[in-house]
């Protein structure tokens, strides 16, 4: 059964992907009604964006119930990794609507338009408040839960309300002078290249993670730390690490003096597996493997 600290975590990312799909859904259909009836290409640009938004807060109401799913016998590390493969369909998402607004903004660069109105420079600067609002409160809920998908969200959420800064900028230049309508497609030709850098951010490190990357040579060095510091450990070496969802899957050797019983031997490993745990970052597991010290015995 589910811990309460997990049933509380999944509660909070499942009440971020509401609040997340509600306020995307009533942005995106006012920013689609405002760029038609204004006439703007690049504010229908940015409703697609906030549409791609709709599907990343489904993908995580309906993907939290499997990676905070405890272990079981055909997913003895947990089911961390679902969260991860969410991660990159979020990205994929992201990038997909970066090239859907690119190619057409640019199919239709010599096509004639009307000027934008009022209600599309309105529904651009509206989406900017609205947008960062959403991402400060998701980003401080993806911090508290520690979930990487919960802060891809947020940041999905982010270039959201930063491609509306361009998008407002181009539909008041084409306000302002008739002549200029063309700006509104640049606008949101930008508007794809930063939602593709956000894919980008988005789905590298979820990558490394599917490919078993280590963690960051600061942490390994911290969690060496960790184990030369427990009493009877006279040398660690082969620190291996790898993340399992935002935890931290560590095992590491460690050298003790060779005339310590069995029993003693593996209380040591017992406090290293403790310390590690409890001090470590952001760690889950810990695999301590134990062997005869080399050398003088000597711990430096």
């Amino acid at each position: 059964m589910m811990s309460q600290i997990e049933a509380t975590t999944a509660d909070r990312i499942r009440l971020a992907g509401w609040v997340g799909l509600i306020v995307n859904l009533v942005l995106a259909v006012a920013k689609l009604i405002a760029g038609m009836v204004g006439h703007s290409h690049a504010v229908v640009a940015d409703s697609i964006h906030s549409f791609t938004d709709i599907v990343t807060d489904l993908a995580l109401i309906l993907g939290v119930r499997y990676w905070t799913a405890p272990a079981d016998d055909d997913h003895p590390h947990g089911h961390r990794r679902f969260e991860t493969l969410i991660t990159v369909f979020i990205g994929l998402m992201v990038a997909a609507a970066a090239v859907t607004i690119g190619v057409d903004a640019i199919g239709s660069l010599g096509a004639p338009s009307a000027p934008p109105s009022t209600i599309a420079l309105a529904a651009a600067l509206s989406s900017i408040v609205v947008k960062e609002a959403l991402y400060r409160w998701t980003a401080k809920a993806g911090r508290t839960t520690g979930s990487p998908a919960l802060m891809a969200n947020a940041w999905h959420h982010r270039t959201d309300g930063l491609s509306s800064i361009p998008v407002a900028i181009a539909v008041a230049v084409a306000m302002i002078d008739h002549r200029l309508a063309v700006v509104d497609r640049i606008g949101a030709i930008i508007v794809a290249l930063f939602i593709l850098h956000a894919a980008f951010r988005i789905i590298r490190p979820a990558i490394d993670e599917l490919v078993d990357a280590g963690a960051p040579s600061a942490h390994r060095a911290q969690l060496e730390r960790l184990a030369l510091d427990v009493d009877g450990v006279l040398a660690a070496h082969a620190l291996r690490t790898r993340y399992i969802g935002s935890e931290l899957a560590v095992d590491l050797h460690i050298e003790v003096d060779p005339r310590l019983s069995v029993a003693d031997g593996f209380a040591i490993a017992r406090r290293v597996k403790d310390s590690l745990l409890r001090h470590g970052p952001g760690v889950a597991d810990v695999i301590v493997q134990l062997e005869p010290i080399q050398g003088n015995g000597q711990k430096d």
